[in-house]
């Protein structure tokens, strides 16, 4: 289930949503042309991995500083493969210019990295035994997302299920599509939680920590009310 566009057009240039992608991007890029073995230290130097400040020995042993919590920070402009980033660069496109648009570019920059650290902290406090990098714009996205959800639930999000080899294409209520992947984000959460020795290789409790924060926090930052939302078959969401 892939989104594709929504239906609220935006009233300003989306600067910082679009900063955010090209510094992502560029990082990435950049990670592509490095051996191998250097793409792996810098994930786990900038990546946030959780037990390095659980168990300081650990940190130590594995050659990192157990102090740098620069990572919570600089772990949301990296990506671990082409998929990842392009995920989460088309959330970002097609969710963060409307929230942008009503909170300000100053505001906006502000309420997407505390709900990126947010994100992280509470990755890192429901999974503190986790030895390799939490890294992604994702657990900042999942914040925009919970802020969407609640300032434009029922916008109109085209989504894409491909079918095989067939992609069909339908129109929902974003309250209907953020809301199921909210189920979605919960239920990998839990099964992790009460299965041992399932394989994690997600972010889950970031996803939901970000999405909360956002959901919580948005008001702080709103600097207008949002503009009405036009019927299904108006506006052309970006």
């Amino acid at each position: 289930m892939i989104p594709i566009r929504d239906t609220i057009p935006c009233n300003t240039t989306p600067v910082v949503t679009w900063s955010i992608m090209a510094i992502c991007t560029a990082v990435f890029l950049f990670m592509q042309l490095l051996p191998e073995e250097g793409q792996r230290q810098i994930l786990y130097l900038y990546g946030m991995v959780p037990i390095r400040y659980s168990h300081p020995q650990w940190a130590y042993g594995f050659g990192l500083p157990p102090d740098h919590y620069l990572s919570f920070l600089t772990s949301l402009f990296l990506h671990g493969g082409w998929g990842h980033i392009l995920m989460n660069m088309l959330f970002l496109w097609i969710f963060a210019d409307n929230i942008e648009d009503l909170m300000g570019h100053s505001r906006f920059l502000v309420f997407y990295l505390l709900c990126g650290l947010l994100a992280t902290y509470v990755q890192w406090h429901f999974d503190p035994e986790m030895a390799f990098p939490v890294v992604g714009a994702s657990g900042a996205i999942a914040g925009v997302l919970g802020a969407y959800f609640f300032l434009y639930p029922y916008a109109r999000v085209i989504i894409m299920i491909p079918i095989i080899i067939v992609p069909l294409f339908f129109d929902v209520p974003a309250i209907a599509f953020l809301g199921l992947w909210v189920i979605l984000q919960l239920q990998k959460a839990t099964t992790a939680v009460m299965f041992e020795g399932v394989s994690i290789d997600v972010a889950w409790w970031a996803h939901l920590g970000g999405f909360l924060a956002g959901a919580f926090l948005h008001p702080l930052f709103l600097k207008k009310r949002p503009v009405s939302e036009p019927p299904a078959n108006e506006g052309d969401g970006e």
